[in-house]
């Protein structure tokens, strides 16, 4: 009995945080689906998109981690990470800059609008 095994009739720990973290990024995925329907306005949807892409990306790659331990495995995880990190929240800038300029938002539910006038 190597340390990752349970006594759960082979079942290890492996297998359990491969499905926590499946179930993790699942859940996220359907959080952002439900927010992209139900947010009422392009800047509301843009954080409903992002924020649980990013989760739930960095729980697949991890799961894939977790499953195949390698140098080249876990290099190409970190690598995916980092660019996915790196460009949800550049695009969604974009897209909601490129809203703000369109007026394709609600202005009545904004906190503060520190571009108006500006633009």
């Amino acid at each position: 009995m190597n340390g990752l095994e349970w006594g759960f009739d082979g079942l290890d720990l492996r297998d359990v945080i491969t499905g926590v973290l499946v179930l993790v990024a699942a859940l996220m995925c359907f959080a952002a689906g439900v927010g992209l329907l139900r947010f009422p306005d392009v800047l509301s949807r843009l954080h409903a998109a992002t924020k649980p892409q990013i989760l739930g990306v960095i729980a697949i790659v991890a799961d894939v981690a977790v499953s195949n331990p390698s140098l080249v495995t876990i290099t190409l995880a970190v690598a995916i990470v980092f660019f996915q990190s790196l460009t949800a929240p550049v695009s969604a800038h974009m897209v909601g800059r490129a809203a703000y300029r369109t007026g394709h938002f609600r202005r009545d539910i904004l906190v503060a609008d520190e571009f108006r006038g500006h633009d």
